[in-house]
């Protein structure tokens, strides 16, 4: 189901949805985090550091550092691959499943105050 909004409503929506998550008690990931987590919740895994960099086009350190500042919120959780050491396997959290089930609410309740 495809919603139609206007150049405004849309910035309205994005305004909106940004204010309430500065105003809110809950962690503050910057753009970069929050694509990367919702890559993490919204497509099938397995995720890999790898994987997220190539994904997002940016580099493996790049998504290291918001990882690191993600795992210290237990937003996600990484460990080694078992059958290629090499890789890093990103890993859902029951608080970041939480938080991914807040941004969506969120985002529904701000989508209905918009104004035509």
């Amino acid at each position: 189901m495809a919603i139609e909004l206007t150049t405004a409503q849309a910035l309205q929506l994005w305004h909106d949805v940004n204010l309430e998550l500065v105003r809110d008690d809950q962690p503050d990931l910057t753009s970069r985090q929050t694509s990367i987590l919702l890559t993490i919740y919204l497509e099938a895994p397995p995720h890999t550091v790898r994987g997220l960099a190539q994904k997002l086009g940016v580099s493996k350190p790049v998504i290291t550092r918001a990882l690191n500042a993600m795992g210290k919120l237990d937003l996600v959780r990484r460990r080694r691959d078992d059958e290629d050491r090499r890789n890093v396997l990103v890993q859902r959290t029951v608080n970041g499943a939480l938080y991914i089930e807040y941004l969506a609410d969120m985002l529904a309740r701000q989508a209905q105050g918009v104004r035509p």
